[in-house]
């Protein structure tokens, strides 16, 4: 007759050792399982909470930001303020992200197309510093605020981007909400000078994907408050100071990141 498996030993580790000594209980060890269903919803809950406060009270304090740079993008380059573009969301479904626009006016079809290449010619004089800076990235914080986006999360891809990943990371890559900054966002912040330097940008962009997935997959198994909030310390930090290496030093499990791509 095969054994009943005791109710705590069904816990994640991290929850168990707090849950495990409610099993001893003989009352209290029939509600542990409806306990560990509920941390995923608590988590969800929580991260929308902060998602919310922070997309807030950025919005708040970076207007003195958004005001000039709304007026400069009006006056220069294509006269153009936003820019939209269709990208890959939460459980595969697509929605227009927000940016400044930084390009000149149908950019994919130009050139190198999705991949932006350092000095590329296509990016407008202030849409430079725009990138440089990451202000461009700014007003995702609506797409925040209307529930599209997360603040840390995977990066949302365009299609022809996320048709470079396997099916099973396709599966899977969207069971969260895509974020402004992430531990790819983290991993490949210098990507344009990585694509700039390849022989070939557009073989280079392919080979990196295979280590984008990992990082990507590596994150939606370690979500948590805490990872959370150490990818937007990082991300803060990083700005700061661009060379840093303390993302492997907080997170020392991260996949290994091929030769091909150091």
């Amino acid at each position: 007759m095969k054994a009943r498996q005791h109710p705590a030993s069904r816990i994640p580790y991290p929850v168990s050792h707090i849950l495990y000594p409610l099993s001893t209980f003989p009352y209290l060890s029939s509600y542990i399982p409806n306990l560990v269903s509920c941390v995923p919803n608590m988590y969800r809950i929580i991260k929308r909470f902060i998602d919310l406060l922070i997309a807030t009270v950025a919005l708040i304090l970076l207007s003195p930001i958004f005001i000039p740079v709304i007026i400069v993008l009006l006056l220069t380059g294509e006269h153009e303020v936003f820019y939209f573009q269709k990208r890959i969301g939460y459980k595969n479904n697509p929605f227009q992200i927000w940016k400044f626009a930084t390009m000149v006016k149908n950019s994919p079809n130009i050139g190198t197309g999705e991949i932006t290449l350092r000095n590329d010619p296509r990016v407008t004089a202030f849409g430079k510093f725009l990138r440089m800076s990451k202000i461009n990235e700014l007003p995702q914080i609506i797409n925040v605020l209307k529930g599209d986006m997360s603040i840390v999360g995977p990066r949302p891809l365009m299609e022809i981007s996320f048709n470079l990943y396997s099916q099973s990371v396709k599966d899977r890559i969207y069971n969260t909400k895509p974020g402004i900054t992430g531990i790819g966002s983290l991993i490949f912040r210098d990507e344009e000078k990585i694509l700039s330097e390849a022989p070939d940008p557009r073989a280079m962009y392919a080979a990196i994907y295979p280590y984008k997935a990992s990082l990507e997959l590596w994150y939606l198994s370690k979500q948590s408050v805490y990872t959370d909030s150490m990818i937007i310390f990082l991300t803060a930090w990083s700005i700061l100071s661009p060379q840093h290496n303390l993302t492997q030093k907080i997170f020392k499990d991260l996949p290994v990141r091929p030769q091909l791509i150091s």
